[in-house]
């Protein structure tokens, strides 16, 4: 007799992405060797998002007709047009008042013009990746190739008024995968149908590996101020983007699955600050309160996204086998 596994998972909202990758943050939070202490493929498990992510996107990028490359990026262009705005206008406003150190006393006791950027500028490309593969469009998901340009510091340095060249080897690195598949898919038929029936599966797997590098205890280190600062990051992110997917033609659904802060966005302050010292006080605040939101914004944005396009109906029925 079996068990309804799969469709417990997939009655929770976002289940697929939201199951494992809780499950690996929690791993992570009371276990937090166990990556190690296994080793082998089960420690690469824990630490191996990115190549699984490569794999995804060769698999997605078959799916993708050459004909739809000016969707794909016209839909990237205004997603990072509107996460690179607001945190230009975030830095503006919150810079106005608080400059570059951080708030000494009082509630705010730790709150940066730097904590506040770091937390909106970076997206969390994984997540986006995994929601997009359960409730967007191919074209959707091959829009990251687009707005991984905000990934990292580079953004977050320019915001902050630096000056700094973007490696082109990264940005080509960062859609070679992409560019095989849709290669391979174009080409043949047949490739694009073996290779699109593999990207659900891979799902669930980075999504655990993502998770395994989120520790919970990052919220509570942060207190109230960290966890205020991911419920206002997840707010104003989800609305903008929401908005801006609506504006260039979409259902909302992308908008809202680029709304998390990513992971590496608790790395971007002390990379920040040793570009720019005038940073260095607020860098050590701004890691814990990035952490914060990190961990609100991706426990989050996958039950929204999830709830939204239930809401509207939409799903990937190409990836998962429905016509």
């Amino acid at each position: 007799m079996g068990l309804p596994i799969k469709r417990g998972i997939e009655a929770i909202p976002g289940g697929m992405v939201i199951v494992p990758l809780t499950l690996g943050a929690l791993i992570a939070t009371f276990a937090p060797g166990a990556g190690a202490f296994f080793g082998s493929f089960t420690g690469a498990l824990f630490t191996g998002a990115l190549p699984i992510l490569a794999v995804f996107y060769v698999c997605m990028g078959a799916t993708i007709p050459f004909e739809t490359l000016p969707q794909v990026a016209g839909k990237g262009g205004v997603l990072l047009a509107a996460k690179v705005s607001l945190g230009v206008l975030a830095a503006l406003i919150v810079g106005h008042f608080l400059g570059t150190e951080p708030v000494k006393t009082g509630l705010l006791a730790g709150l940066s013009t730097l904590a506040v950027v770091a937390a909106i500028n970076d997206t969390n490309g994984g997540l986006y990746m995994a929601l997009m593969g359960r409730y967007g469009r191919p074209q959707d998901i091959a829009a990251y190739s687009v707005m991984s340009l905000e990934s990292g510091p580079f953004i977050t340095m320019v915001t902050l008024g630096g000056l700094f060249v973007f490696p082109w080897q990264t940005l080509l690195g960062a859609i070679l995968p992409l560019l095989a598949g849709m290669l391979l898919g174009n080409l043949d038929r047949d490739m694009r149908e073996f290779l699109g029936k593999a990207a659900p599966a891979l799902i669930p797997f980075f999504a655990f590996a993502i998770g395994a590098g989120l520790n919970l205890t990052n919220v509570w280190r942060a207190g109230l101020l960290g966890l205020a600062l991911g419920v206002v990051v997840l707010v104003i992110s989800c609305t903008v983007m929401f908005l801006a997917d609506r504006i260039s033609g979409g259902k909302g659904v992308a908008g809202l699955a680029a709304s998390a802060t990513a992971g590496n966005a608790a790395a971007v302050p002390a990379l920040v600050a040793a570009a720019n010292p005038v940073y260095a006080e607020a860098a050590p605040y701004a890691t814990v309160l990035v952490a914060a939101s990190v961990v609100v914004t991706m426990l989050t944005v996958p039950l929204i996204t999830a709830w939204w396009a239930k809401k509207i109906g939409a799903e990937n029925k190409t990836l998962h086998g429905r016509a």
